[in-house]
Protein backbone atom coordinates (compact mmCIF):
# COMPACT_ATOMS: atom_id res chain seq x y z
CA UNK A 1 0.00 0.00 0.00
CA UNK A 2 1.42 3.73 -0.34
CA UNK A 3 0.69 6.19 1.90
CA UNK A 4 -1.98 7.91 0.19
CA UNK A 5 -3.65 4.18 0.11
CA UNK A 6 -2.78 4.05 4.00
CA UNK A 7 -4.18 7.88 4.85
CA UNK A 8 -6.97 7.02 3.01
CA UNK A 9 -8.12 4.12 4.81
CA UNK A 10 -8.57 6.30 7.77
CA UNK A 11 -10.23 9.39 6.21
CA UNK A 12 -12.94 6.82 4.69
CA UNK A 13 -12.67 5.62 8.41
CA UNK A 14 -13.50 8.74 9.70
CA UNK A 15 -10.51 7.99 11.56
CA UNK A 16 -8.49 11.06 11.11
CA UNK A 17 -9.42 13.32 13.31
CA UNK A 18 -9.24 17.43 13.99
CA UNK A 19 -9.62 19.70 16.66
CA UNK A 20 -7.52 19.72 20.13
CA UNK A 21 -6.76 15.84 21.69
CA UNK A 22 -4.62 14.67 24.60
CA UNK A 23 -2.75 11.56 24.15
CA UNK A 24 -2.71 8.58 26.08
CA UNK A 25 1.02 10.35 26.80
CA UNK A 26 -0.30 13.27 28.01
CA UNK A 27 0.70 15.80 25.29
CA UNK A 28 -1.80 18.02 23.71
CA UNK A 29 -2.51 17.69 19.79
CA UNK A 30 -4.34 19.31 16.86
CA UNK A 31 -4.77 15.93 15.31
CA UNK A 32 -5.86 12.32 16.36
CA UNK A 33 -5.66 8.97 14.35
CA UNK A 34 -8.70 7.10 16.22
CA UNK A 35 -7.08 3.61 15.13
CA UNK A 36 -9.94 1.87 17.09
CA UNK A 37 -12.48 3.22 14.20
CA UNK A 38 -10.24 2.32 11.32
CA UNK A 39 -9.88 -1.39 12.72
CA UNK A 40 -13.61 -2.02 13.56
CA UNK A 41 -13.71 -2.95 9.56
CA UNK A 42 -11.95 -6.49 9.48
CA UNK A 43 -11.58 -6.32 6.05
CA UNK A 44 -10.08 -3.18 6.48
CA UNK A 45 -7.86 -4.42 9.53
CA UNK A 46 -6.94 -7.37 7.35
CA UNK A 47 -5.56 -4.95 4.68
CA UNK A 48 -3.33 -3.00 7.20
CA UNK A 49 -1.99 -5.59 9.02
CA UNK A 50 -1.18 -7.73 5.45
CA UNK A 51 0.54 -4.17 4.27
CA UNK A 52 2.80 -4.00 7.81
CA UNK A 53 3.48 -7.37 7.51
CA UNK A 54 4.50 -7.55 3.76
CA UNK A 55 6.90 -4.29 5.00
CA UNK A 56 8.84 -6.29 7.41
CA UNK A 57 12.13 -7.58 6.55
CA UNK A 58 12.31 -11.38 6.04
CA UNK A 59 15.49 -11.60 8.88
CA UNK A 60 13.02 -10.30 11.33
CA UNK A 61 9.98 -12.49 10.31
CA UNK A 62 12.13 -15.88 10.00
CA UNK A 63 12.70 -14.95 13.73
CA UNK A 64 9.78 -14.10 15.49
CA UNK A 65 7.53 -16.99 16.71
CA UNK A 66 5.28 -14.71 18.27
CA UNK A 67 2.80 -11.61 18.34
CA UNK A 68 2.40 -9.27 21.32
CA UNK A 69 0.64 -6.11 21.68
CA UNK A 70 -0.74 -4.01 24.60
CA UNK A 71 -4.10 -3.82 25.66
CA UNK A 72 -6.86 -2.23 24.37
CA UNK A 73 -5.24 -0.41 21.40
CA UNK A 74 -2.50 -2.89 20.09
CA UNK A 75 -4.98 -5.85 20.17
CA UNK A 76 -6.60 -5.74 17.07
CA UNK A 77 -4.10 -5.15 15.03
CA UNK A 78 -1.73 -7.54 17.03
CA UNK A 79 -4.27 -10.29 16.45
CA UNK A 80 -4.11 -9.54 12.83
CA UNK A 81 -0.60 -9.23 12.03
CA UNK A 82 -0.73 -12.69 13.82
CA UNK A 83 -3.46 -14.06 10.89
CA UNK A 84 -1.24 -12.01 8.36
CA UNK A 85 2.08 -14.27 10.12
CA UNK A 86 0.71 -17.26 10.96
CA UNK A 87 1.73 -16.69 14.26
CA UNK A 88 -0.20 -17.16 17.41
CA UNK A 89 -0.93 -13.60 18.89
CA UNK A 90 -1.60 -12.38 22.56
CA UNK A 91 -1.55 -9.37 24.98
CA UNK A 92 -0.46 -7.72 27.83
CA UNK A 93 -2.90 -5.67 29.89
CA UNK A 94 -2.47 -3.37 33.15
CA UNK A 95 -4.87 -5.24 35.98
CA UNK A 96 -2.89 -3.13 38.75
CA UNK A 97 -0.74 -0.33 36.35
CA UNK A 98 1.68 -2.51 34.93
CA UNK A 99 1.55 -4.73 31.62
CA UNK A 100 1.46 -8.16 32.17
CA UNK A 101 0.67 -11.23 30.69
CA UNK A 102 -2.78 -12.85 31.84
CA UNK A 103 -5.31 -15.08 30.61
CA UNK A 104 -3.17 -18.19 30.64
CA UNK A 105 -1.51 -16.32 27.89
CA UNK A 106 2.81 -17.90 28.51
CA UNK A 107 6.29 -17.82 26.32
CA UNK A 108 8.44 -19.80 25.76
CA UNK A 109 12.31 -19.05 27.53
CA UNK A 110 14.04 -16.99 25.11
CA UNK A 111 10.82 -17.22 22.18
CA UNK A 112 11.32 -14.25 19.80
CA UNK A 113 7.95 -11.89 19.96
CA UNK A 114 6.99 -9.37 17.63
CA UNK A 115 6.12 -6.12 19.71
CA UNK A 116 2.54 -4.59 17.92
CA UNK A 117 1.05 -1.33 18.28
CA UNK A 118 -1.74 0.60 16.99
CA UNK A 119 0.00 4.06 17.37
CA UNK A 120 3.16 5.07 18.64
CA UNK A 121 3.68 8.69 20.03
CA UNK A 122 6.58 8.48 22.80
CA UNK A 123 6.54 5.15 22.93
CA UNK A 124 6.60 4.81 26.67
CA UNK A 125 3.63 1.58 26.17
CA UNK A 126 5.83 0.04 23.71
CA UNK A 127 8.65 0.47 26.41
CA UNK A 128 6.44 -1.05 29.26
CA UNK A 129 5.28 -3.91 26.91
CA UNK A 130 8.26 -5.27 25.96
CA UNK A 131 9.36 -5.31 29.84
CA UNK A 132 6.49 -7.42 30.31
CA UNK A 133 7.73 -9.60 27.18
CA UNK A 134 11.16 -9.72 29.23
CA UNK A 135 9.61 -10.62 32.71
CA UNK A 136 7.75 -13.47 31.21
CA UNK A 137 10.96 -14.46 29.45
CA UNK A 138 10.75 -13.49 25.94
CA UNK A 139 12.75 -11.25 24.14
CA UNK A 140 11.20 -8.49 21.84
CA UNK A 141 13.19 -8.43 18.41
CA UNK A 142 11.45 -5.68 16.75
CA UNK A 143 8.29 -3.67 17.06
CA UNK A 144 5.87 -3.07 14.28
CA UNK A 145 2.86 -0.20 14.45
CA UNK A 146 0.30 1.02 11.79
CA UNK A 147 1.69 4.56 13.16
CA UNK A 148 4.33 6.05 14.05
CA UNK A 149 3.51 9.61 15.34
CA UNK A 150 6.69 9.99 17.10
CA UNK A 151 8.00 12.26 14.84
CA UNK A 152 11.00 10.01 14.54
CA UNK A 153 12.43 10.37 18.13
CA UNK A 154 10.56 7.35 19.37
CA UNK A 155 13.33 4.67 20.84
CA UNK A 156 12.17 1.27 21.40
CA UNK A 157 15.66 -0.22 21.32
CA UNK A 158 14.88 -2.64 19.00
CA UNK A 159 14.39 -1.96 14.88
CA UNK A 160 10.99 -0.37 14.61
CA UNK A 161 8.74 -0.72 11.84
CA UNK A 162 5.85 1.48 10.95
CA UNK A 163 3.17 0.97 8.23
CA UNK A 164 3.28 5.18 7.72
CA UNK A 165 4.65 7.84 9.66
CA UNK A 166 2.41 10.83 10.39
CA UNK A 167 4.70 14.02 11.39
CA UNK A 168 1.74 16.15 13.63
CA UNK A 169 2.83 18.51 16.63
CA UNK A 170 2.41 17.75 20.02
CA UNK A 171 2.76 20.09 22.78
CA UNK A 172 3.65 19.33 26.98
CA UNK A 173 0.56 20.59 28.95
CA UNK A 174 2.53 24.21 29.42
CA UNK A 175 3.47 24.67 26.08
CA UNK A 176 -0.07 24.85 24.13
CA UNK A 177 -0.13 27.27 21.56
CA UNK A 178 -3.22 29.91 22.28
CA UNK A 179 -4.78 28.91 19.00
CA UNK A 180 -4.85 24.81 20.11
CA UNK A 181 -5.84 26.15 23.67
CA UNK A 182 -8.72 28.36 22.45
CA UNK A 183 -10.26 24.72 20.78
CA UNK A 184 -12.66 22.33 24.04
CA UNK A 185 -10.19 19.53 24.53
CA UNK A 186 -11.27 15.99 23.86
CA UNK A 187 -9.62 12.28 25.21
CA UNK A 188 -10.44 9.77 22.70
CA UNK A 189 -7.49 7.14 24.06
CA UNK A 190 -8.48 3.99 25.69
CA UNK A 191 -6.95 5.00 28.94
CA UNK A 192 -6.42 7.82 31.48
CA UNK A 193 -3.59 10.55 30.01
CA UNK A 194 -0.26 10.26 31.69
Amino acid sequence: MTQDEILEEFRAADALLEGHFILSSGLHSPRYLQCARVLMDPARASRLASALARSLPIEIKSQISMVVSPAMGGVIIGHEMGRSLGLEAVFVERPTGTFELRRGFRLKPGQKVLLVEDVVTTGLSSREAMKAVEAAGGQVVAAASLVDRSNGLADLGVPFFPLIRIDVPSYEPGAVPPELAAIPVEKPGSRKAA
